[in-house]
């Protein structure tokens, strides 16, 4: 085995660039040469970065408090296919807005006007989906159960009526 760069069977313009060199040198001599040496104070991140990977634990010690402070951390597995199910319910009660309201669109000219009822209408198609990304931005540092039971309100409340009264047939 070889040890310096000099002796590979390929060598390409730019091989002694020193930020090329990655870990330990297996270079006796560079090894002699440069001291080792560590930074004196650890280096701080600015407010709302982590740092992650190797040596991570002394960078940006004095912030940790903050941020075990602003919220919680990642969801879990459970957290996670929940709050999967109910965005699913949340996009099925938005589809079901579309058809129920197209299907009583019939009945519309003794109730509203055209205007009103379009406006009403698509009002009511994205109330499910703003109302799970209000919950979803708005619970980001609550624990899961709050989380939880304001999608479970929105389930109660955004039920697509004219679907459930009608149908996708009609009478």
């Amino acid at each position: 085995m070889t040890n310096g760069r000099d002796d590979d069977a390929l060598s390409w313009d730019g091989d002694d660039d020193p930020t090329l060199d990655v870990g330990a040198s297996h270079d006796v001599e560079a090894d002699e040469t440069e001291p080792a040496s560590e930074p004196a104070t650890a280096p701080e991140l600015p407010e709302g970065f982590t740092a992650v990977g190797k040596g991570s634990e002394t960078v940006g010690a004095e912030a940790a408090p903050a941020v075990a402070r602003a919220g919680r951390g990642p969801m879990g597995n459970g957290e996670l296919i929940g709050v999967g199910i109910l965005g699913g319910v949340y996009a099925l009660f938005a589809i079901g807005w579309i058809i129920g309201g197209l299907r009583v669109q019939d009945w519309r000219p003794f109730l509203v006007t055209d205007a009103m009822y379009q406006g009403s209408l698509w009002l009511a198609v994205l109330a499910p989906v703003l109302w799970f990304a209000t919950v979803f931005l708005l619970t980001r540092a609550s624990r899961a159960w709050v989380r939880f039971a304001w999608l479970a309100a929105g389930v109660v409340l955004l039920v697509p009526w004219p679907f459930v009264l009608i149908g996708a047939v009609g009478q």
